[in-house]
């Protein structure tokens, strides 16, 4: 029996409930995007040179203290599909001492940001290092996930610096839509516009601007060791959120990790590049979807992580749609709001911050509201495919589903 307000609940949802399920399907044709203001063009304020080459606007271009820096797009710009090669991550032949990095007589300064999570380091140049001390970079980034670096002259040294830099990584990665250096088309550019309607475009849909996730997992091979160097920004906020999903893994029950295993995602680009293209953008490469591990062990520290990518990530291919739907949410919501397993990173002048894609994900935080740049450059060496058992690392045939078959049953 039902009695009193329990009567009044049920028939508020009997009414309501073919009307959530209408407004569903027209926020789904009606949805404006909202993302991606920072990395594409924008029709509505950017402009086009004499030669065809999108760039921001010249009051923009004019006030900018990094002009080497600015996002260009060109829409000459074509690139073929990305293929396979075999990477080893350079942390797998570090010295694990680091006496290049952290010599002993050195004048360096290591505090640990958490303690499993985050290490900031003062008193060593990064634009200095040789290879070895690359190497045992590449060796601390996997093992602290984010590494923070304070006074660097690394933005100092310009565009092709940076690009040669990052090469010691792995190859570097082309992105297919957002910006980059005219004649430098490694760099990744994130620039947030000096603009009060920049602002109102990232809220008018949304509450807030969180957005995390990791780099473009959608590709065959997406990236490891991960540079990020703000270039103008405000003097406070425009923070950058890290949670660790090493760490989420191991807070996961026994039985629980058991039923992750051999459970396989699609992640596609399908929805950048509509972005990008709505807002009269770019398109270097056509859109790619690619199938890894829900489960992927890190080369160098074998350790597991959850590699998951909401923004990519669009179900679990073994699973009906229901199911992958209800597992995706829960795992996101367990790294998104587990706060003890995360830390925030800010960007004093002249700092440089190093993660590893595989291990991390993050968001930028918008949270300033005086209508200042937010420019920023990212070097994105590509690394292995991700694979579970490292048995297969570096195999170029690599079963893990069909992804034309796992892109039909999308919304099925």
């Amino acid at each position: 029996m039902i009695f009193g307000s329990d009567r009044t609940a049920l028939q508020f949802v009997i009414h309501i409930l073919p009307i959530v399920k209408i407004n569903s399907k027209l926020s789904k044709k009606m949805v404006r995007p909202t993302g991606d203001f920072d990395t594409h063009f924008n029709k509505e304020t950017d402009e086009i040179t004499s030669d065809g080459v999108l760039t921001v606007s010249k009051l923009n271009r004019e006030q900018s203290a990094f002009p080497e820096f600015l996002p260009t797009w060109d829409p000459s710009q074509k690139y073929a599909p990305l293929k396979f090669f075999v990477h080893n991550d350079p942390g797998s032949r570090a010295d694990p001492g680091f006496p290049n990095l952290l010599p002993q007589d050195g004048q360096q300064k290591v505090k640990r940001v958490t303690p499993k999570l985050g290490t900031e380091i003062t008193g060593v140049q990064l634009s200095q290092l040789d290879d070895n001390g690359k190497d045992e970079l590449a060796l601390l980034v996997a093992q602290r996930g984010v590494v923070i670096f304070r006074d660097q002259d690394f933005a100092n040294q310009g565009p092709a610096f940076a690009t040669k830099y990052g090469e010691h990584f792995g190859r570097l990665h082309i992105h297919p839509t957002s910006g980059a250096p005219k004649g430098h088309p490694e760099l990744h550019i994130t620039y947030r516009r000096a603009d009060p309607s920049e602002f109102n475009r990232v809220f008018a849909e949304r509450t807030n601007a969180i957005s995390w996730h990791s780099d473009v997992s959608y590709e065959l091979q997406p990236p490891g060791i991960t540079f990020f160097s703000v270039l103008e920004g405000p003097d406070a906020g425009g923070d950058t959120i890290f949670a660790d999903t090493v760490e989420a893994y191991k807070r996961l029950s026994p039985e629980f990790q058991k039923r992750l295993e051999g459970l396989h995602v699609l992640h596609t680009s399908g929805d950048q590049a509509s972005n990008s293209r709505s807002q009269g953008g770019i398109e270097r490469r056509e859109p790619v979807s690619n199938i890894h591990p829900l489960i992927r062990t890190h080369p160098v520290t074998k350790e597991k992580i959850i590699y998951l990518n909401k923004p990519f990530s669009r179900r679990i291919v073994e699973l009906k749609q229901e199911e992958s739907d209800y597992l995706l949410n829960f795992l996101y919501n367990h790294i998104e709001s587990a706060l003890d397993l995360q830390l925030r990173a800010n960007w004093e002048p002249k700092t440089v911050v190093v993660w590893d894609n595989r291990r991390v994900v993050h968001s930028a935080i918008i949270d300033w509201e005086e209508p200042v740049s937010r420019h920023a450059f990212r070097i994105t060496p590509q690394a292995e495919r991700p694979v579970e058992d490292l048995k297969d690392l570096n195999k170029p045939e690599y079963d893990v589903g069909d992804v034309e078959e796992a892109l039909s049953r999308l919304g099925k």
